[in-house]
């Protein structure tokens, strides 16, 4: 009977529940498993780059979609206040168009004279609330006529004048602001057909020469 060499027949402890793939000895990863990890992590990164750019693609997509939305509201806004002053001013208008025949009479009761009492309170205080909507007055007796604001009810020819110009106001002009709401109604008077306009320079010099002219003819200064 042989003596067995302990140590080299036993197999060593396997814990207790394991599996016998267990007790074996696992082998070194071969060279092409340990290059496949890079590999893998390179693709990864290279798909999150791609998910960021899609991502900045959107956030500035969406960056331009809420500028435009802004500019648009913006011009909205813009567009609302004008028609909404437009608007006033139309209604104001139209308010004080149907009030001049109004404050034609106040005017002609007041060139009369007949601007008195009670009548004279009320009358300042509409002529006082029109003013204070915007409603200025123009046209004045001497300046140039001018189409725009004017309207000629008479005319005639003038040798003191050198241009069309209103001579007289029949109905004073009206307006809001840039708005004309009625010309001024007014008489004008041109230059006399075939009258030539002297320039003051002109004038002065033909004065001066009538005077150098009297100075010859009277001999000049006496000598002492």
């Amino acid at each position: 009977m042989t003596e067995e060499t302990p140590g080299f027949d036993e197999k060593p402890d396997v814990p207790s529940g394991a599996t016998p793939e267990d007790a074996e000895p696992k082998a070194a990863p071969s060279s092409s498993e340990a290059g496949a990890a890079p590999a893998g992590d390179a693709s990864q990164d290279a798909g999150l780059v791609a998910q960021l750019d899609q991502v900045r693609t959107a956030l500035n997509e969406r960056t331009a979609d809420l500028q435009r939305l802004q500019a648009e509201y913006q011009n909205y806004r813009r567009r609302v206040e004008r028609d909404r002053v437009a608007v006033k001013e139309i209604a104001v208008a139209n308010l004080l168009s149907e009030l001049l025949p109004v404050l034609d009479d106040i005017g002609r009761a007041r060139e009369h004279g007949e601007l008195v009492g009670g009548f004279k309170s009320v009358a300042e205080s509409t002529e006082a609330v029109a003013a204070k909507l915007g409603l200025q007055q123009f046209g004045k007796e001497g300046e140039p006529f001018d189409p725009t604001i004017h309207e000629a009810l008479m005319h005639s020819y003038a040798p003191d004048v050198t241009e069309t110009t209103c001579v007289a106001i029949l109905q004073p002009g009206y307006r809001i602001g840039e708005r004309t709401i009625r010309p001024a109604r007014v008489a004008v008077a041109e230059p006399q057909p075939g009258a030539q306009t002297v320039k003051p320079a002109e004038e002065s010099e033909k004065a001066a020469g009538a005077d150098s002219a009297d100075d010859k003819e009277s001999g000049g200064p006496d000598e002492g």
